[in-house]
């Protein structure tokens, strides 16, 4: 265990963990909504500090990244817990319970990310980073110090001070925006949708941001909120690339799995509004990328990925500057 970060020191031994919107207040003994910090005599800790329960070397667009060095790969490193409570959970099996993991201190897990041929980085990714913070933000200063790119893959339910910490090592983000409604958030995860939407916001002016919203069945598939959250993305940057998933049942959601129909609907109302739709878990869909200017082929996925038409992070037809990083 390690003596936590963003928390304060209240009356009778409870502590205030100021690191999520969950404002957890934690009293001796006892664990944040997250399972994986903890009081013990009035100083909070990070339990999970350095264990992991899953490392593996991805390709970049698993993340999905598909505008960050497409075609490369990176270290993918997460351990267990999370400061939401989604139904749906695809990754329940750490996110939702306590786990003994392996410890890797900071310093090995750069080490290892460096002996992997062709690495780009580590990816803190599985479980949500951010209740890893400490841990991460550990690595991520090593990791960048030798010239590694950082990675975050996460639900985007983190306070503003320590994310602003944390970006300053960041080099992407995959943030999901689980859905443009409040009380889905409520319902279904048990969080809230301001929190996410200011987390967003922040990330866009530090470093390269994509989004990812699972379409779940009868939940936050009505069109005229997919059509409202691309409003809001677009008023921001038109150029942020969006992932929009096919659910499948999983944890405890059982509703249906997502129709293609209607993820076929869902991303025609997305491009008229946003430069880069993608739609992830379906087989056939052209994920190509194309200028949205001319229309020229600029990265082509079919079994594998290659750039080819993209020239000094611009489109070699057209000269439009790509979003993202090549």
């Amino acid at each position: 265990m390690k003596e936590a970060l963003y928390y304060e020191k209240i009356d009778n031994d409870s502590v205030h963990c100021l690191l999520c919107p969950q404002n957890c207040i934690i009293s001796n003994g006892k664990y944040g909504f997250c399972r994986a910090r903890k009081n013990e005599g009035g100083k909070l800790y990070t339990e999970n500090y350095g264990k992991i329960t899953s490392l593996a070397v991805d390709p970049i667009e698993k993340k999905p990244l598909y505008h960050f060095i497409p075609g490369s790969h990176i270290l993918s490193a997460g351990t267990y817990g999370c400061n939401l409570r989604c139904l749906f959970c695809q990754n329940w099996e750490i996110s939702q319970q306590m786990l003994e993991g392996e410890y890797l201190s900071p310093s090995k897990l750069v080490e290892i990310a460096k002996k992997q041929q062709g690495n780009l980085g580590i990816a803190y990714t599985y479980n949500e980073p951010s209740i890893w913070y400490e841990y991460v933000l550990d690595s991520a200063k090593i990791s960048h110090k030798e010239g590694l790119k950082n990675v975050l893959v996460t639900n985007g339910y983190i306070n503003i001070d320590p994310l602003k910490e944390l970006l300053q090592y960041i080099d992407a983000v995959n943030i999901d925006v689980k859905a443009f409604s409040n009380e889905y958030y409520k319902k279904i995860c048990h969080g809230n949708l301001e929190s996410v939407l200011k987390v967003v916001e922040e990330a866009v002016l530090n470093c390269h941001v994509e989004i990812t919203t699972l379409v779940v069945t009868g939940e936050n598939d009505d069109y005229s909120e997919i059509e409202e959250l691309c409003k809001w993305i677009s008023s921001i940057n038109k150029d942020i690339p969006i992932h929009f998933s096919k659910y499948f049942p999983r944890y405890k959601m059982k509703n249906p799995e997502t129709p293609i129909k209607v993820l076929e609907d869902i991303y025609a109302i997305a491009k008229k509004y946003l430069n880069y739709v993608y739609l992830g878990n379906v087989s056939g869909f052209d994920n190509n990328t194309y200028c949205p200017n001319c229309g020229h082929l600029l990265i082509k996925r079919k079994g594998y990925v290659h750039v080819v038409g993209i020239e000094n992070n611009k489109c070699g037809k057209c000269g439009k500057s790509f979003y993202g990083y090549t």
